[in-house]
């Protein structure tokens, strides 16, 4: 998207400081996906953009500009839900930080926007986060072309059976006959089905679902790591924290 732009609905993902007094703003916007934004004299204790522009703040953007590195020429602060709690906080910042690393620059999504609001409004609501988180990274994959269903093998065409095993590749899904060179497997058809019909709840779903995902997400990583894996180490090391 080229040009001004006004009134973009947009979350921030990761802010930096550029130069002396500015901000390099990296936004998640409805319409233009993801962008680097500019936000001059933001990083200055007198500007109110400091504090405008924080993460999972609903915002509606002005930006100008034609290089991969825009303006922003204002920001508009709308309501939204807070993430108080240490391990909501720290689900949205893995959500921002695969966003941030994965999505292709000026690629929208309507749906994964969508989904993000509500990914957003969840964590602020529960205690019990890996159910959102798994549903978050589903819609992901299905944005970037990966998506897959958990009771069809795509190798053989046929569908999961009770009692099989199974394996999973990101770029086949699940499979009942694979090469020795797939990523994950040993994954129970019984597990699988139960995914089909949504269960992540039961914790061998809950086990297979994160396996899965967090292949699917290191693989579109290509290798870069990603910080705020570390944080949910130092969450659960936390006592009072669930």
């Amino acid at each position: 998207m080229a040009g001004t732009v006004q009134q973009e609905p947009a979350y921030v993902l990761h802010r930096r400081p550029w130069r002396e007094t500015s901000l390099q703003v990296d936004v998640f916007t409805l319409n233009a996906g993801r962008q680097s934004l500019i936000a001059r004299g933001a990083n200055s204790a007198k500007s109110p953009l400091k504090a405008q522009l924080q993460p999972f703040q609903p915002l509606l953007l002005d930006w100008t500009g034609r290089s991969n590195l825009k303006t922003l020429t204002q920001a508009e602060v709308r309501s939204g839900p807070s993430l108080n709690r240490t391990t909501a906080l720290y689900s949205g910042l893995y959500i921002n930080e695969l966003l941030q690393r994965i999505l292709p620059v000026a690629d929208p999504h309507p749906s994964l926007f969508a989904a993000y609001i509500d990914v957003i409004a969840e964590l602020a609501l529960t205690d019990d986060v890996e159910p959102v988180l798994r549903r978050f990274e589903r819609s992901f994959a299905e944005a970037l072309g990966y998506s897959f269903a958990w009771d069809m093998a795509t190798d053989t065409g046929i569908g999961v059976e009770a009692g099989q095993s199974y394996c999973y590749d990101p770029e086949q899904g699940i499979l009942q006959r694979p090469d020795r060179n797939v990523r994950l497997r040993r994954l129970s058809g019984d597990t699988l089905l139960a995914l089909a019909e949504g269960d992540l709840q039961s914790p061998e779903c809950r086990r297979t679902a994160k396996r899965v995902m967090r292949v699917l997400v290191d693989y579109l990583l290509q290798g870069r790591p990603l910080h705020s894996r570390s944080l949910f180490s130092h969450a659960r090391r936390e006592p009072n924290e669930s």
